[in-house]
């Protein structure tokens, strides 16, 4: 049976509105716990504990979000790319942010012989854009293309801004659980069942919460690599080059290929914080996969388009 041609324009927008949806879960989650603690406790206390979760993940957020283009670089140690060196880098690049109408972006490159890349920054004028040298130098003209448009195509979807809400209310509903839980060892006995039955379930959420969350957030990054992957179909029109390097990159990450060409590929994983694998174009580590979807699902899409 012949498959269902999709349209790039529907892709995007289906993991858009799978996006927001996702979203409503964890405010739903953050909603629920918050009016179980209510009912636990005095409203004063369910205040307190609302307010201070809030400014503390406020407080660290805000200070990651407005530097992450800075901090992304910075952590896996890459350096301003040379126009004169990198030339078709720069040329690729120039060519897409005509095609989409966004603005240069500044250029990184980091060492290592892993073939990936990835963007950050808070909005299109304060992006960057980083490839490795293991990208260039494996991959044709027409696949780094490709994967420069999916970079370039976070950047058009504010996916760092949509991924940095996400962190804040994942991170209210992690603080609040572990205020929650603490909270009870400085609470008196109750003669109050109904209090004692709300302080059981709020116990629950409090443990199985922070933990359906963290999943929600990384279902929500698999559909942001899907909505990218689309956005490079729009901005290149073929996706036969980020197909291609897709395959090229499975084959790089084979165990096999890593053992008998490239015997340090393995621990250059080592060196790129765990916290910033979202922002790959694939995910720098094994065993860590759920913050991309299967590299086999994201060509059988593009093969559709």
């Amino acid at each position: 049976m012949k498959p269902v041609r999709i349209d790039f324009r529907d892709q995007i927008a289906k993991n858009k509105r799978d996006s927001f949806f996702l979203m409503f879960i964890i405010f739903a989650v953050f909603v629920l716990f918050g009016y179980v603690i209510s009912l636990a406790f005095e409203p004063g206390f369910f205040f307190i504990i609302m307010i201070i979760s809030i400014v503390i993940s406020l407080s660290y957020i805000w200070i990651s979000f407005y530097n992450s283009d800075k901090i992304a670089v910075a952590s896996v140690g890459a350096k301003p790319a040379s126009r004169e060196r990198y030339k078709q880098y720069y040329n690729l690049v120039e060519g897409l942010t005509l095609a989409s109408g966004l603005p240069m972006p500044k250029l990184y490159i980091m060492e290592t012989s892993q073939i990936n890349a990835f963007a950050s920054g808070r909005d299109p004028e304060n992006a960057v854009v980083c490839v490795t040298t293991g990208a260039l130098e494996k991959l044709e003209k027409r696949e780094l293309e490709g994967v420069l448009a999916h970079e370039l195509g976070h950047v058009a979807n504010y996916d760092i801004r949509y991924m940095t809400l996400a962190t804040v209310m994942v991170g209210m509903i992690a603080i609040v659980s572990q205020i929650f839980l603490r909270s009870l060892w400085f609470r008196g006995g109750s003669d109050d069942r109904g209090k004692g039955v709300f302080i059981l379930i709020g116990i629950v959420l409090a443990i199985l919460a922070p933990i359906v969350v963290q999943l929600v957030q990384l279902s929500i990054s698999r559909r942001r690599e899907f909505a990218a992957d689309a956005s490079s179909v729009k901005f290149t029109r073929h996706p036969s080059g980020l197909i291609k390097a897709l395959k090229k990159i499975k084959e790089d990450n084979s165990p096999s290929e890593h053992r008998s060409v490239y015997p340090q590929a393995r621990n250059e994983g080592a060196k790129i914080s765990k916290a910033l694998a979202p922002l790959f174009f694939a995910n720098p580590f094994k065993g860590l996969g759920s913050t991309h979807p299967p590299i086999e699902k994201r060509i059988s899409a593009l093969e559709r388009m």
